[in-house]
């Protein structure tokens, strides 16, 4: 089986060091907005339910199509 490349190995690292696990340190160093920073995004709260499942489905949470807003939100904190 082959294994996925990392985009960003050094946001992968140390991720994996603050305990992450491989599988979530992955999908975030690999995410297209990996290692930029900012904080300039709206809070989850402002956002749309479709804007979040939009994020949700970026990422690769499961079951996304059937939560609400507030699911959404709660998904996208501790994925």
């Amino acid at each position: 089986m082959d294994i996925p490349s990392i985009k960003n190995e050094d946001q992968y690292e140390a991720l994996r060091e603050k305990g992450y696990s491989k599988e979530k340190s992955a999908r975030i160093a690999n995410s297209p907005n990996s290692g930029k920073k900012g904080g300039k995004a709206q809070p989850y709260e402002e956002r749309t339910k479709e804007e979040l499942y939009e994020q949700a489905k970026n990422i690769g949470i499961d079951g996304r199509s059937k939560m609400d807003k507030a699911e959404l939100i709660h998904a996208l904190r501790n994925n």
